[in-house]
């Protein structure tokens, strides 16, 4: 069952949640107000969690192996178990020295060459999706667009049937989105994954394919092949992973565009641009905090984290922290600087931040060729997502012309 919803919060500093209204509608004052007066938050919620938001003290966090496990990297009120099973684990969920392993797996997968080779399909997707769009004067870039583009392309790398985009869609808000589940309701949403993949690795197993799924059946791990639950556990990382960051930075993008005409005029009139436009926009509106547990009684930033703890990894707050980036709040398409934390910090940086770059680039590229000038059609129905993944569920625009 699902839990009753929760109060809402009076104080950032000492009960907050991130799936809060106000969070979720705008997180960016409330990042700035705990920069200032209390950089390391605490909620008794979730079981008890952190919450830094200094670039300084995420940065910490994500480089500390020793004190920081990442065996649990979404808050929820159900924590994972304590020793996962010796090499069942993704390198997300993994910790040193078996992460080394499992990371080390992937990364052929998504080195650019390979990548770069998914652009010209990616494109014509983008295109088809386009074209469906057609002669229509308002359209909802978040839902006809940006939601389509990251599984299909995911799906065609995994092996998996493109037509199953909306049940992917479906298990990432179950991981992302449920999170004050209690036990049972996720454990039963758990079994429906895994029996959907399960039954597709079985596949995999039977009729071995030129996919993803297919290596990870066949690579081993000092002589040893992946056990079924590191396949599937690294299956279902892939999707969460390469699917609602994605759709969500698409989304964010299109949404500051609609709504700065500034940034939109010159990114039309200078597409040689899109480069660093991108990674401004990455750093801007970063849709990804991931999580820690506390593995040994610490401290940080003058606060005592017990073992068990949650903590927070706002990777967006620290790239908004104005010690770090100049004019931090303000979007500047051509900023020279911009070591952005979009991707992650540490050993557990996305692996698949090529991928992601390029569905971006290719993404905004097509949209603004045929869309250069629109704007919000109902600001007040723009909606945003829960959770550790913020991007617009909804996002109607008004196509104010078209090439």
């Amino acid at each position: 069952m699902t839990r009753a919803p929760r109060p809402a919060v009076a104080d950032f500093a000492t009960d907050f949640d991130h799936t809060d209204p106000a969070w979720v509608g705008d997180p960016f004052p409330i990042w700035d107000d705990l920069r200032a007066r209390c950089p390391v938050a605490h909620s008794d919620r979730y079981g008890g969690v952190w919450l830094p938001t200094r670039h300084e003290d995420v940065s910490a966090i994500a480089y500390d192996t020793d004190h920081f496990s990442s065996r649990g990297v979404v808050v929820a009120e159900v924590k994972p178990q304590a020793e996962p099973p010796i090499g069942g684990a993704p390198p997300i969920t993994s910790d040193p020295p078996f992460h080394a392993f499992a990371r080390r797996l992937l990364l052929p997968a998504f080195a650019p060459r390979p990548i770069q080779a998914l652009e010209p399909v990616t494109r014509q997707l983008c295109r088809d999706l386009l074209d469906r769009i057609g002669d229509a004067a308002e359209c909802d870039a978040a839902i006809d667009y940006a939601q389509d583009i990251p599984p299909a392309v995911i799906a065609r790398m995994l092996g998996l049937p493109p037509e199953d985009d909306e049940r992917f869609r479906g298990f990432i808000h179950d991981v992302l989105e449920s999170i004050t589940d209690d036990e049972e309701a996720v454990m039963g949403k758990e079994e429906g994954l895994d029996s959907y993949l399960d039954r597709h690795i079985a596949d995999h197993v039977e009729h071995p394919r030129d996919d993803l799924i297919s290596y990870l059946l066949d690579v081993e791990i000092e002589g040893t092949r992946l056990s079924p639950e590191h396949v599937r556990g690294t299956v279902l990382l892939l999707l969460i992973a390469g699917i609602d960051t994605t759709w969500s930075a698409i989304g964010a993008a299109l949404w500051h565009l609609a709504t700065h005409a500034d940034d939109r005029h010159r990114l039309a009139a200078e597409p040689e641009l899109m480069g660093q436009a991108v990674e401004e926009l990455l750093r801007a509106y970063a849709p990804v905090t991931m999580a820690r547990i506390v593995a040994e009684d610490t401290e940080l930033g003058g606060r005592r984290m017990a073992a068990g703890d949650w903590v927070l990894l706002p990777f967006p707050a620290a790239n908004r922290d104005p010690e770090v980036f100049e004019d931090a709040d303000r979007v500047v398409l051509d900023r020279a600087v911009n070591r952005h934390a979009a991707f992650g910090l540490g050993i557990h940086r996305c692996l698949g931040s090529n991928l992601a770059r390029m569905e971006l680039t290719v993404a905004l590229e097509e949209w603004m060729a045929r869309f250069p000038d629109f704007e919000l059609a109902e600001p007040d129905a723009v909606t945003w997502s829960a959770g550790q993944v913020r991007g617009p569920r909804r996002l109607p625009v008004r196509l104010l012309t078209r090439a």
